[in-house]
C-alpha cells in the first residue's frame, strides 16, 4: 500500500535541510523534532506524498505521525513494526516511547505497556515485565520496615556534598537505596560515576547502590517534541518521573522517604524538588530536604578541573573522586 523510505541519522530539527519535508509534516501535528533521530521510517503514498513517519532515537521511539486521511489504515502499526525490526537488527530489544495520554490506547494495541501516566504524558515500553525484572534484580535488605530511604543522584562528579547527604540519610534510615542516573550525557560516564560512588560509600553498611537503568527519567533524556507549551516541559518531565518512582519503584523497595539536598544554584533541579514535595507525599512518601554542605556543587568541581586547580578541588571531593580525576584525562 505504501512505499517505505528508510533514512539514517536524519537531522530532523533542520527545517531548511534535506529532510525539511518531514519537519513540515510533523508541524501539522504540533510535533517539534530534535536532531537525535538515528533511524527514520517514512510511508509514501502512490502520489509520492508523505503519509506517515516515525523515528528511533537510541532505544526510544519518537516522532510518530500519521496523516488524518491514513489513520485507521494500519499505517501506525506498520511504522512501529519497521522501527522495531530495525532496532532488533541493531541488537536493541527493549524499546520505550513517550506520548500524549490520548495515544495510550493505540500504542497498547501494538504491544506497548504503560509504565507511568500523568495528565500530560505517558511513558510506555514494549516489555510487559521489564520493570518487574529490573526491580527484582536490585539488592535490598532481607527485612523491610517503614524506615527505608532513597536518594537519586547524577553525581557528575561526586562531591563531599553528595557524600554528606548519603551519610546523613543512612544514619536516619534502616536502609538507604541510592540510584545513580544511568544516562551517558554527563561529563563523567555512567560507569565512572557509579564506580566513584561505590568506592566513596563503601563504609556505609546500610547503603544499597543501584544504576537507575531507563526507569528514572532525567531532564536530559525526556522528550519534549509532543509538548505544545515548552515552558511547562520541565514540570511535565518531573511529574512523569516522580509518578513512575512513586507507583512502581518505591513500593517494590518499600521506600518511605526520599532525600534531597537544597538546590540554590540550578533552577531546573530546584523546580524538580518542589514538584517532588507535592507528588511524593500523595503516595505516602516523605521528602527530606537536607541543607547543602558548604555550598559545594558538582559544577564547581568541573570549573576547577577546567582551571587546573587540583588543590582546591581536592578539598571538596571524596578521595575516590579525586583519585579518578587524577588518573584520567579530561
Amino acid at each position: 500500500m505504501y512505499n517505505i523510505e528508510h533514512i539514517k541519522n536524519a537531522k530532523l530539527k533542520d527545517a531548511q535541510g534535506k529532510h525539511a519535508y518531514i519537519c513540515e509534516f510533523l508541524a501539522k501535528f504540533e510535533l517539534t523534532p530534535d536532531t537525535d533521530a538515528d533511524f527514520t521510517v517514512n510511508l509514501i503514498n502512490e502520489d509520492g506524498m508523505l503519509c506517515a513517519t516515525g523515528s528511533l532515537c537510541a532505544n526510544v521511539i519518537k516522532y510518530i505521525a500519521v496523516a488524518t486521511s491514513e489513520q485507521g489504515t494500519g499505517a501506525a502499526l506498520q511504522l512501529i513494526e519497521e522501527l522495531t525490526s530495525h532496532a532488533a537488527n541493531c541488537g536493541i530489544d527493549k524499546l520505550f516511547l513517550f506520548t500524549k495520554p490520548q495515544n495510550e490506547g493505540m500504542f497498547r494495541s501494538m504491544s506497548f505497556y504503560t509504565l507511568a501516566k500523568t495528565e500530560s504524558a505517558v511513558m510506555m515500553e514494549n516489555d510487559a515485565r521489564g520493570i518487574t525484572r529490573f526491580m527484582n534484580s536490585l539488592k535490598r535488605p532481607e527485612n523491610c520496615d517503614d524506615n527505608i530511604g532513597c536518594i537519586v543522584a547524577n553525581c557528575n562528579p561526586m562531591t563531599l556534598g553528595h557524600l554528606y547527604l548519603m551519610e546523613r540519610a543512612a544514619k536516619e534510615c534502616s536502609a538507604l537505596h541510592v540510584f545513580i542516573l544511568s544516562e551517558d550525557r554527563a561529563a563523567f560516564s555512567a560507569d565512572a560515576r557509579f564506580e566513584i560512588v561505590k568506592n566513596a560509600t563503601a563504609h556505609i553498611e546500610n547503603l544499597y547502590l543501584h544504576r537507575s537503568s531507563e526507569y528514572m527519567i532525567s531532564s536530559a533524556t525526556f522528550p519534549t517534541y509532543f509538548i505544545k507549551d515548552k515552558a511547562s516541559a520541565e514540570n511535565i518531565n518531573a511529574d512523569l518521573d516522580l509518578t513512575l518512582f512513586a507507583e512502581r519503584i518505591a513500593p517494590a523497595l518499600s521506600i518511605k522517604k526520599r532525600y534531597v539536598g537544597t538546590e540554590p544554584y540550578c533552577k531546573v533541579t530546584n523546580a524538580y524538588n518542589e514538584r517532588m514535595k507535592i507528588i511524593l507525599p500523595e503516595h505516602g512518601i516523605s521528602v527530606c530536604e537536607i541543607e547543602r554542605k558548604d555550598g559545594i556543587s558538582a559544577s564547581r568541581v568541573r570549573e576547577l578541573m577546567a582551571q587546573g586547580d587540583m588543590e582546591t578541588l581536592k578539598g571538596i571531593v571524596p578521595k575516590a573522586t579525586y583519585d579518578y580525576i587524577m588518573s584520567h584525562e579530561f
